[in-house]
């Protein structure tokens, strides 16, 4: 009987995952910067999630909790990794990734290049809140703050892209004249 509800449970979280897979790697993607660390913290959030499938699938919301365990994967690289790596540009992604002209999609790109340079955490706190739509407290319960903290996160980063926006506005018009 165990082995049958074993399966069973193997089977729903294998449902579960080829439906929800794409999803959960476009947020990794978008709260990482980095296709491969993306790929890395979802691999290891479906991981965990997959040994306790019981716990996690009677949640309020499975795919919130594994979110969860997608920024805490990515605040564990952060921790283990982010001192000590200086990661290089892939030549051959790089030399192909040659805009195709579509301007939503270079305005996408320009997005993602400013989002890039903020600190991890304020970068988080703003995909959190305007890609994933989530409240201040829904915020600071992923990122393990307050919710004041959340809230400053997200006010330093958009004040960090005003400045970056603002300086870039003032170098375009020097080149012009």
């Amino acid at each position: 009987m165990a082995a049958a509800e074993a399966r069973s449970g193997q089977l729903e979280f294998e449902g579960w995952v080829a439906e929800k897979a794409d999803a959960l790697l476009r947020f990794a993607y978008v709260l990482t910067g980095d296709t491969h660390l993306a790929e890395d913290a979802v691999q290891d959030a479906l991981t965990t999630a997959c040994a306790r499938w019981g716990r996690v699938s009677r949640a309020d919301d499975p795919e919130a909790y594994v979110k969860r365990m997608v920024v805490n994967a990515h605040i564990s690289w952060w921790r283990r990794f982010r001192r000590r790596e200086a990661p290089v540009d892939d030549p051959v992604r790089t030399a192909n990734a040659v805009p195709d002209g579509a301007a939503a999609r270079a305005e996408s790109e320009a997005v993602w290049a400013l989002c890039a340079t903020l600190p991890d955490k304020q970068r988080a706190a703003v995909v959190l809140r305007f890609y994933e739509e989530l409240s201040y407290a829904e915020i600071a319960q992923l990122l393990h703050c307050a919710e004041a903290t959340a809230r400053s996160h997200v006010h330093r980063a958009l004040a960090a892209l005003k400045t970056t926006l603002g300086a870039d506005e003032s170098t375009k018009g020097a080149e012009d004249a």
